[in-house]
């Protein structure tokens, strides 16, 4: 199996320039946080400030960007829980292609509605019935399927994220660093490992899970993958966290991953009111899963700088206000 390298990150980067410019993912910077530890301080990594949102972006872009103009032309199709349905419909509408996304009937609506004012046609189905129906609508319509991780284009197209955190690191001179990364279906870890081993081997990287969506961290302590059911990956509030890796993210995983933690509901709802009250950042319950973790794991995690990834930021105001509230 080939793993994506700092080389494919890097070309997928002049890609992404090169067809898209300004209409390409922004280059989001490294944020300080002062009221971090001071032998832990903190970085946060803010892909809530995309376009859409979410570092989906960059892989939904990249996948897009390298099929020809004719396989293009007949449009793409994607099935997701939110962030990557928008960022297909995002690409669809970069490129003027016709765009399908398979939807849960239980995202979040904030991401079905923006999926939806970008111009693709939305399609809500029972959660476990998300592939399958975006398979068959490529089938009988000739679409690309862009997948939301078990892809090299997607994971070379996120593996810019990590390009970025080590650029950014070494141009604040720090010596070494702990990045803190969310895990779903693992195509974010996968790319940021990819190009952080490439840029700088003292860089640990750490993988962080919702604790009733801890499928990867048991798979590696097992050694191989392991299946949750749906029912029980789906009681997180992270709502974006709920896939499990591919045999194609999961060997990444196991090839630059260090370790992996998990938060708790509470942790996880702690931080996202923390990022938006003391950092000025709104970030929906899977992107805040990294700050908990710097939060409320210090114990599991090295001393010295810490770098998290904000996934994302689309959370329904209902959400947030619980959040804020405590």
């Amino acid at each position: 199996m080939q793993l994506i390298t700092h080389a494919d990150a890097l070309a997928a980067r002049e890609t992404l320039t090169r067809q898209l410019g300004t209409a390409g993912p922004v280059r989001t910077p490294l944020l300080p946080v002062p009221e971090s530890e001071r032998d832990r301080p903190l970085l946060l990594k803010p892909e809530s400030l995309q376009p859409i949102g979410a570092f989906k972006i960059r892989g939904a872009l990249h996948a897009t960007a390298t099929l020809d103009e004719r396989t293009r032309s007949r449009g793409i199709v994607a099935y997701s829980s939110g962030n990557h349905a928008r960022a297909v419909a995002y690409a669809g509408r970069a490129f003027d292609i016709p765009t399908t996304v398979v939807v849960p009937r239980t995202a979040p609506e904030t991401k079905v509605a923006a999926a939806r004012a970008l111009g693709a046609e939305v399609v809500l189905v029972e959660v476990a019935e998300r592939e399958a129906r975006a398979e068959r609508i490529a089938a009988e319509t000739g679409a690309t399927l862009i997948p939301p991780f078990d892809s090299p284009a997607v994971i070379a197209g996120q593996a810019t994220v990590g390009l970025e955190i080590a650029e950014d690191l070494r141009s604040r001179e720090v010596p070494a660093a702990t990045v803190l990364v969310p895990i779903s279906g693992g195509g974010l870890i996968s790319g940021v490992g990819a190009a952080l081993a490439g840029a700088d081997a003292r860089i640990r990287l750490i993988g962080v899970e919702p604790l009733l969506a801890a499928d990867t961290r048991e798979g590696l302590r097992a050694g191989h993958r392991v299946d949750w059911p749906v029912a029980e990956r789906t009681r997180t509030r992270a709502d974006g966290l709920t896939a499990q890796p591919s045999e194609l993210t999961f060997e990444h995983i196991r090839t630059f991953v260090d370790d992996v933690v998990t938060v708790t509901e509470e942790e996880i709802g702690e931080a996202v009111g923390h990022l938006a009250t003391t950092c000025g950042l709104v970030a929906e319950p899977s992107g805040a899963v990294t700050t908990a973790a710097h939060r409320h794991r210090s114990a599991e995690l090295p001393t010295g700088t810490t770098v998290a990834v904000v996934s994302g930021g689309n959370i329904d105001s209902e959400r947030l206000i619980s959040s804020l509230a405590g």
